[in-house]
């Protein structure tokens, strides 16, 4: 088998030519935030931990958005109030910090 390039350090969003890479691979699954919605429990677990990431305020106002759609997907309409929530208070806490 012959693989023109080697699979690049960072993710670059394209599968390398020869690689059995996919799209969207996770390069640092150390920093991943695990995103759980089954109960009302876990979604308010999930929130206060994404609060406590140090992650540019985009990032952590796209997990909890990930968080609300799946939610809203499987039905569990408390969950979703609570993810809003969430995005509700990370916003007021980044427009306290300007």
């Amino acid at each position: 088998m012959k693989v023109g390039k080697r699979d690049p350090k960072v993710g670059t969003g394209k599968k390398p030519k020869g690689s059995g890479r996919r799209l969207y691979t996770d390069e640092n699954p150390k920093d991943t935030v695990s995103i759980k919605f089954a109960t009302p429990q876990d979604a308010r677990d999930t929130v206060a931990k994404v609060k406590r990431t140090k992650k540019p305020f985009a990032r952590l106002i796209q997990i909890l958005t990930v968080g609300e759609q799946r939610s809203k997907v499987a039905g569990k309409n408390a969950q979703v109030r609570i993810f809003k929530k969430g995005k509700e208070d990370l916003r007021k806490r980044n427009e306290r910090k300007r």
